[in-house]
This record gives C-alpha cells, sequence and structure tokens, in this order.
C-alpha cells in the first residue's frame, strides 16, 4: 500500500513541475518562476555575420533568451509581441536575443522577419543545436529570463504574450 502512495505521489511530481518550482502566482500559466536563480554555464550563439556571442556580453542587462523556428506557428504568433517588448522605451537595460535553433538556412531568418515586420529584434542562431540540450527545453518556442546577474530567473514554456500588462509589470522588476 505504502509503495502505491509514493507512486501516486511521484506520478503528481512529475506532472506539476510550476506548483513544484514556482515561489510565486505565475503571471500566465506557462510561465514558470524559480525559487532560486540558477546560474548559466557558458551560453553561446551566433549572429547574422556568423559571429559568435555569449551571453557574458550582456552583463549586467535584463535579457529574454527566445528560442524559435520559422516552421513553428505559434512562434511566428508570439514573435510581434517580443519584438514590441524590445521596442518599448519604458525598460533600460532589456535586450531581447531570438535564437533559431531549426537547423534552416539564415535566409529563411531573414524571410520570416520580413514576412512578420521585425524591426527591432537582430537574428541569432545555435546551428549546433547545443543549447535546447544544455538547458532542457522542451519544444519551441520557450523563453528564458536572465537577471542582471546572468541566472535564470523564469522560463516560458510555449507561447506568451508579451504585450500582456501583468507580463511587463512582473518584467520591470528585474530592469
Amino acid at each position: 500500500m505504502k509503495l502505491s502512495f509514493f507512486k501516486i505521489i511521484f506520478i503528481f511530481y512529475l506532472i506539476s513541475p510550476t506548483y513544484t518550482y514556482s515561489i510565486e502566482q505565475p503571471v500566465f500559466k506557462n510561465l514558470v518562476i524559480h525559487k532560486k536563480a540558477k546560474k548559466l554555464d557558458f551560453i553561446e550563439f551566433k549572429n547574422i555575420e556568423n559571429k559568435e556571442h555569449t551571453l557574458s556580453k550582456f552583463e549586467n542587462k535584463l535579457v529574454i533568451l527566445n528560442f524559435w523556428a520559422t516552421w513553428c506557428a505559434p512562434c511566428r504568433d508570439e514573435m510581434p509581441s517580443l519584438d514590441r517588448l524590445k521596442s518599448r522605451k519604458d525598460f533600460n537595460n532589456l535586450h531581447v536575443i531570438p535564437i533559431n535553433i531549426g537547423r534552416e538556412e539564415l535566409l529563411k531568418s531573414i524571410e520570416f522577419f520580413k514576412q512578420i515586420n521585425i524591426k527591432n529584434l537582430d537574428i541569432y542562431y545555435d546551428d549546433k543545436m547545443i543549447l535546447p540540450k544544455k538547458l532542457m527545453l522542451r519544444g519551441v518556442p520557450t523563453s528564458i529570463i536572465v537577471n542582471k546577474k546572468g541566472e535564470e530567473v523564469a522560463r516560458i514554456i510555449g507561447s506568451a504574450n508579451f504585450d500582456d500588462k501583468k507580463f511587463i509589470n512582473w518584467l520591470k522588476k528585474f530592469d
């Protein structure tokens, strides 16, 4: 009987990560806020000129790492609101880094940004697919909120509306 009880508790633990890891009420259902910020190891990605960048380059900035692909319909839906978030004047130190992990030709990313009228974001990519494994991504889109110390404080699993006022107010705590 005890073994069955522990199995049930373990299964409940596995299917409810938001409640297990979150210390406050999420702004929206797919935002997981960590109890303790997680130090991110060496995070490396490339820009459109094939130049390598690291997350440490954005030290002392609030960063949103957004993982996406051109074939991802929810990515297409959320990207315009992410673009508007980047252009907001009420953030002093916000940097948005959209990283394509779709193993696609760079031209596809450029066309994607043109099609959906993205004007404020730069194109980055991870052609070796190292970051999805390293960061244990479950799929795209996924956005990781990184504080000014370079620590992951939260992640959004799935698409989000980055125009949401509750989210913007919550995000300002880290700016």
